[in-house]
């Protein structure tokens, strides 16, 4: 896949192909400035996680999945009964097939997405699938945190801004794409979030792990 670069970013490159381009628009067009700009750094600490692990990945590939993952909270692609990663795989792969992208390269990044909550599993698959999760939990975890350089946690926060309270924000807009639909959180770490949102689901794990996170806000 080839085309042109958009400026650097810690030394990560956003694709600038004519695909990548249309990824970029249809995600801004369709999500809220906080899952875009969350998106986007996950595809940023995902470049360079890889890069820091010498994997080989596509970064179109990467950059799709990244952009994606979150696109089932948005009620325009959320189902009735299929967990929010699923409708995100399954809206990704749609449009990848609009592409006309090989059916082996959307299967990865149908993977990367349908397993991106799913801890312990994606790091041992294709490096699209691990690599995606990486970034997730780099951003909204802190997993990581350390061996990502200071310079580099910093270019690409003020390349796409995290929120002042970041934490509590993107568990509202889990919690809001996610609460019409409780059932799909069994055995999945969004259940934690509905514990910690609503006084009749008494959960709550995942949410700690985010706040004590290293990050500030």
């Amino acid at each position: 896949m080839t085309g042109g670069t958009l400026p650097t970013i810690s030394g990560v490159t956003i694709p600038d192909s004519k695909l990548a381009r249309e990824i970029t628009t249809f995600i801004r067009d369709t999500e809220t400035p906080l899952l875009f700009n969350h998106s986007s750094r996950v595809y940023l600490f995902a470049a360079l996680a890889g890069k820091r692990r010498g994997l080989s990945f596509d970064p179109e590939l990467l950059y799709a999945g990244a952009m994606f993952h979150d696109i089932g909270l948005m009620p325009s692609h959320s189902s009735a009964h299929d967990r929010f990663e699923v409708d995100g795989a399954n809206a990704v792969r749609e449009f990848l097939r609009s592409h006309e992208l090989p059916e082996q390269e959307i299967d990865h990044v149908w993977t990367a997405i349908a397993l991106h909550t799913t801890p312990g599993i994606p790091q041992y698959m294709h490096p699209v699938v691990a690599l995606v999760t990486a970034g997730v939990e780099m951003d909204v975890l802190g997993i990581d945190y350390a061996s990502f350089a200071d310079g580099d946690r910093e270019s690409v926060v003020s390349a796409f801004p995290r929120t002042p309270h970041f934490k509590e924000d993107i568990l509202q807009a889990f919690y809001d794409g996610i609460h019409h639909k409780p059932e799909t959180t069994f055995g999945n770490v969004k259940a934690d979030v509905l514990a910690d949102k609503d006084p009749n689901f008494k959960r709550g794990n995942f949410c700690g792990v985010i706040r004590n996170s290293m990050w500030r806000g």
